[in-house]
């Protein structure tokens, strides 16, 4: 049981984190400059509340099942109220990400790359399904403000007589790359710049480091196809457009 004393110095560190961020946007004006803190304490209390549930149920197969369908939700109803909250977005947002994961989790349990057991259906599940949140989110959003940015160019090209999914062309394909540079970047620089957290946990929990190596590259591997899935098929829903798109807030 950890006592309020040995969580004193978490707490501490945590709150003086949170004061520098809010004095760093609140210097650069930036909008929203408590949303970073009020997102920490959200995450405390969520993983609190998830700490407890997932040890009761990390072992059966029904209730991983629920639990990720929950986050599926979860994290579709976000990335949904990123790019504007309307019908058409939520089920292109649900659609899109379960695509992905679906095709990534197929592939890692079918090739036997992981065994499919309850464990590594929550763990790598859980990560896909948030990547391909931001990863639906940063494309879908890049892709809206292109469009609306350069809306005399693509009005040109309708003018011209192409079809709405050629107007956009260009900024379609710059806006899946675009999204998926930070996955990229990060996989690129696992273990050089980053010791990611599923490998460290995985140490920590007792795993040698060869096998979390292994079970990491799964996972990185993973991201980026469920990524590259989920932005192609938001962008490519998004693409023909005929009128200029508000862009997102």
């Amino acid at each position: 049981m950890i006592t309020l004393a040995a969580l004193a110095p978490t707490l501490l560190g945590v709150a003086v984190l949170s004061a520098v961020t809010i004095a760093v946007l609140t210097w650069t004006r930036a909008p929203e400059r408590f949303g970073p803190t009020l997102a920490i304490l959200r995450g405390a209390a969520q993983l609190a509340v998830i700490s407890l549930v997932l040890a009761g149920v990390i072992t059966s197969p029904l209730w991983v099942a629920v639990a990720l369908l929950v986050m599926f939700g979860v994290a579709t109803a976000t990335a949904t109220r990123r790019l504007g909250w309307n019908r058409r977005h939520l089920l292109l947002v649900a659609g899109a990400m379960a695509a992905g994961v679906l095709v990534a989790l197929g592939v890692v349990f079918g090739t036997g790359a992981l065994a499919l057991t309850a464990r590594y259906a929550l763990a790598i599940g859980g990560i896909v399904i948030g990547n391909s949140m931001s990863i639906a989110t940063l494309a879908g959003r890049r892709f809206l403000e292109s469009v609306h940015e350069h809306w005399d160019d693509v009005e040109g090209w309708l003018a011209l007589g192409a079809a709405p999914r050629e107007s956009t062309r260009d900024l379609a394909r710059r806006a899946v790359h675009l999204a998926l540079i930070p996955s990229t970047d990060q996989t690129k620089t696992t273990g050089l710049v980053t010791l990611p957290g599923a490998f460290v946990g995985a140490i920590f929990g007792g795993v040698s480091p060869l096998e979390a190596g292994r079970f990491q590259i799964v996972v990185l591997a993973s991201i980026m196809a469920a990524g590259s899935i989920t932005a192609a098929i938001v962008v490519g829903v998004l693409a023909p457009v005929r009128v200029r798109p508000d862009p997102p807030r």
